[in-house]
């Protein structure tokens, strides 16, 4: 029986999506789906292998045939529709999202709306496509370019955000003209299965948008298979960065585009001059939000030696506030690690910065009065270089804090990271601003803000944190597209 009731029950799916029909699995297997808040199984999808998979390619390049040829407005009405359906459906789809990955029903609620800024974005979008034509350096020739979609593209979800990154890169790819088939996280196939149920009812037809799911041990070969598929021409994947670069690898047969948005090892800059309010505002939900499972999170807090004392102390009054429990339970304002992997990852980090000299100021344990997959909101100071959190993300409720002089020396210490994928900085000093911005080595920073992620922002990292971009004016849509030059010789003295 389930933990919970929907507005409109046909929105729980325990199948794969497949030419628009909901269908289990060849061998009729199963794998479970566990509230992070409690430990039970509240439900079951197909558990597909690698026979499975060719099916739901073939189905999407049947599909992309018809639906590359539907006009940009088409595609625009599709897409605004389905923004309205998931609108309307946005209770059932966090409640979903609360049992799925363990966030409190704010931060669910926060996510469909944050979720549903890209269908309407790229709704947008859909008619914005452009190509060009130019006279070149030959006066009688006149050069164009079009622009078409791809073909069938693979989405690769994380569980942290499933709702927002499926709709991310679903709506560009189907703006575009693309079709594509979605793989979720086995921890969160249901709210992405609820989706695509609202896409059919928008009028997508049926193959456009597929939805394979699959268990843990199985994700690798089905990944491959379709990463590796001859007719698949696009795939993007959200992840950690040791899978991406698997992921990449698997790409390079039959040259795929690939989007690789993978994971982050952000600092957080807090100067003398800063402003201590607005750094702790922004700090609280850039590490808290989601128990601290988030690519984007504050992963190193530097914190200039002349407010350090005064922001810790900040900082540890404001988090013994947060109330940690259930995301369905009134008044949570922190949920459930999504996986025990995560409670152990945090164990181990903590044990570490410990024994290298680091301080618990509060926290450090897990909460073994909660049955679910509960830890400590913890903060740990006096963290040094050498320490695991320095080198790993966390992704997990564990905030250090580290100590520092000048801004020569922060900027080197925030930039010693394979990672490049966001930084954040708080400073009144104008001329600062300009040179952490142009030094600092991240693909995204926020100046004086904490989270600035939106539709019309492009997404995406540099160095080990990925490549390729999502969302913002024409870049996203971009990657599900091709250029295609034409030349033609024109002669202004023919007579016809």
């Amino acid at each position: 029986m389930l933990p919970f009731t929907l507005d409109d029950p046909s929105l729980l799916h325990e199948a794969s999506l497949l030419n628009g029909k909901w269908v289990q699995a060849q061998q009729q297997q199963t794998f479970g789906i566990e509230d992070p808040g409690s430990g039970q199984v509240f439900a079951y999808c197909p558990n597909n292998r690698l026979p499975d998979v060719d099916q739901y390619v073939d189905s999407a390049q049947t599909a992309f045939f018809k639906y590359k040829e539907a006009n940009p407005r088409v595609r625009a009405k599709l897409l605004l529709s389905w923004h309205g359906l998931i609108t309307n459906a946005r209770n059932d789809i966090a409640k979903l999202l609360v049992y799925e990955t363990g966030k409190p029903m704010a931060e669910a609620l926060g996510e469909v709306d944050y979720a549903l800024g890209f269908a309407w974005w790229f709704a947008g979008e859909a008619e914005r496509i452009r190509g060009s034509i130019a006279q070149p350096s030959v006066s009688s020739r006149r050069t164009l370019v079009i622009k078409q979609p791809i073909g069938v593209s693979v989405a690769l979800v994380p569980w942290n955000f499933p709702v927002a990154m499926t709709i991310r890169k679903a709506a560009a790819a189907l703006a575009a003209g693309c079709t594509m088939i979605i793989k979720p996280s086995p921890e969160t196939p249901l709210s992405i299965l609820a989706l695509a149920d609202l896409a059919l009812r928008a009028g997508f037809e049926p193959g456009v948008l597929n939805i394979i799911t699959t268990d843990n041990e199985n994700t690798p070969v089905v990944s491959e298979r379709l990463c590796k598929h001859p007719l698949v021409r696009k795939v993007t994947f959200t992840g950690s960065t040791t899978v991406g670069s698997i992921i990449a690898k698997h790409c390079s047969d039959g040259l795929k585009k690939v989007t690789l948005e993978l994971g982050g090892n952000c600092p957080f800059l807090v100067f003398d001059d800063g402003d201590l309010d607005q750094a702790l505002a922004a700090l609280m939900v850039l590490k808290w939000r989601t128990a601290g499972q988030a690519c984007t999170h504050a992963n190193r807090v530097y914190v200039q030696s002349g407010v350090y004392d005064k922001f810790l102390s900040m900082l540890v009054n404001a988090t013994k506030k947060l109330q940690v429990g259930h995301g369905a339970a009134s008044g949570t304002t922190m949920g459930a690690l999504t996986t025990t992997r995560g409670l152990e990852k945090m164990e181990r980090h903590i044990t570490d910065a410990v024994l290298k000299g680091g301080k618990i100021a509060c926290g450090g344990r897990r909460l073994t009065n909660l049955p679910g997959n509960f830890f400590e909101p913890t903060i740990i100071s006096e963290m040094a270089p050498a320490m695991l959190t320095s080198k790993e993300e966390i992704f997990g409720p564990l905030l250090g804090l580290y100590r520092f002089e000048t801004e020569e020396e922060v900027v080197q210490m925030a930039n010693d990271t394979s990672m490049g994928l966001a930084a954040y900085f708080f400073t009144k000093d104008t001329s600062r601003t300009w040179r952490l911005l142009e030094r600092l080595e991240a693909g995204m920073i926020g100046m004086n803000t904490g989270n600035a992620s939106g539709a019309e922002s492009p997404f995406g990292g540099i160095k080990a944190s990925g490549y390729g971009k999502e969302a913002g004016k024409d870049v996203a849509i971009e990657e599900y597209l091709i250029s295609k030059t034409g030349t033609l010789t024109v002669d202004p003295m023919s007579k016809l």
